[in-house]
């Protein structure tokens, strides 16, 4: 079946898997990516990757996924590999029972959520705030009671004063597309944000991360299944999400770009530095959302498999799953490092390999590379920055940006060894 489909032509064929609202095809940039024959890892060779009783050979995967992305048939099923759902050295027979656990450990938390909010599970969501701040229900008309009764519990009143925030974000996410047309689809994605954001009190929900799980919504037909791939992806992502009064959490990361430019272009870092840009405040949002914002939807999944597949640990699974049997990322034997993607082990060898300097952070760095004439000749001021970074979007190669992240990766490497 993969070959078929890749025959097809590709515009028709991301078409069929994505459609596009009628009225929305003139605003929603043409996608970049094709799936290519030779060059995409299509159904066929994903199949053929995996022994008789399930092992994948995560290594010849990867190298595919680095040439030239996934086709669209079977990308959810291997995003889970790639987001560490599944350890590739795991059998068809283990992968079945976790995946079961984990349907049923998703079923218990919705189930809580329901006992207190009955709307979730309903196929339908809210939009309006359902508790008063200090946990008395506000009856409203539609979707008949939607809490059970006033709540004192700290968490619980929490949780549910995001739930009409989630569900606002839910109804303006990835509009353009046919899927989300279809009301039982949005509150699909609504259930598994606002299950996340019971599960995982500490962060809770912010704006955003609507974002990143829509592509799972779409991509896995089982709710549990999308749950703990979003789960997964921010396992990541988490620390981005997390603000305080006095910081936010991608703040980290924004450091991090302004050292990797200061090393690399110390003349554009100047240059931003005089516009006050020197935070690099204009990054924000690639980085938050992971440049779902610069690219078009089709586009947006290629970069984050290219990426997933380049920052790929064979540990990331055991690491997760909390095994105490881990080896440390930095204590990979021989095989272990032929199972790494490009800019993970690079990262290995040369002793780095912190959150702060994952490869979205080189890949902005690399966004700004590629405008560095620009800003140099153009920029008066922040406003005109982020207007240049601004009509990037639709325009960005997904590929030509990962390979310049990879070069700025290793330019910034040897500068740090040369100080």
């Amino acid at each position: 079946m993969g070959g078929i489909l890749m025959r097809k032509s590709g515009a028709d064929e991301l078409e069929a898997f994505y459609p596009i609202r009628p009225e929305c095809t003139a605003d929603v940039p043409k996608p970049r990516f094709k799936p290519r024959a030779g060059k995409t890892l299509s159904a066929r060779r994903w199949h053929a990757g995996f022994s008789e009783d399930g092992h994948l050979d995560i290594a010849k995967v990867l190298r595919r996924i680095q040439r030239g992305g996934v086709h669209p048939a079977i990308k959810g099923v291997v995003w889970e590999f790639l987001l560490g759902c599944f350890d590739p050295n795991s059998t068809f027979e283990e992968r079945n029972q976790l995946r079961q656990r984990r349907r049923e450990q998703y079923s218990m938390w919705k189930a809580e959520c329901q006992n207190m909010v009955p709307v979730i599970g309903s196929r339908k969501f809210i939009t309006a705030p359902i508790i008063t701040g200090d946990g008395q229900p506000i009856l409203t008309s539609n979707h008949g009671e939607q809490v059970n009764c006033g709540f004192s519990d700290k968490k619980a009143i929490q949780w549910m004063l995001l739930l009409h925030q989630i569900g606002l974000d839910v109804a303006r996410t990835d509009r353009a597309l046919v899927f989300y047309e279809s009301e039982a689809n949005q509150a699909k994605l609504w259930d598994i944000l606002s299950v996340y954001a019971w599960m995982d009190n500490d962060i809770g929900y912010v704006q955003g991360m609507n974002d990143i799980c829509s592509p799972m919504v779409i991509l896995l037909e089982n709710e549990a299944d999308a749950f703990w791939c979003f789960e997964r992806a921010m396992r990541r992502l988490r620390e981005n999400f997390r603000c305080t009064a006095r910081s936010m959490g991608v703040q980290t990361q924004l450091n991090t770009l302004s050292q990797i430019i200061k090393t690399v272009d110390p003349k554009l870092h100047q240059h931003l530095e005089d516009l006050d840009g020197g935070e690099y405040l204009f990054a924000f949002r690639m980085l938050m959302v992971l440049f779902r914002r610069e690219f078009s939807f089709v586009d947006a999944l290629y970069l984050w498999e290219l990426m997933w597949a380049m920052e790929y640990n064979p540990n990331i699974c055991s690491l997760y799953e909390g095994s105490s049997a881990t080896t440390g990322a930095s204590q990979l034997n021989e095989k272990q490092l032929k199972q790494c993607g490009k800019f993970e082990r690079k990262n290995v060898k040369t002793g780095q390999g912190d959150q702060q300097s994952a490869f979205a952070v080189f890949l902005a760095a690399s966004v700004l590379e590629m405008k560095n004439k620009r800003l140099l000749r153009e920029a008066k001021g922040l406003d005109d920055i982020v207007q240049i970074l601004g009509d990037t979007t639709g325009s960005l190669d997904a590929k030509k940006a990962c390979h310049g992240a990879l070069k700025v990766h290793k330019k910034y490497l040897s500068k740090m060894k040369q100080s």
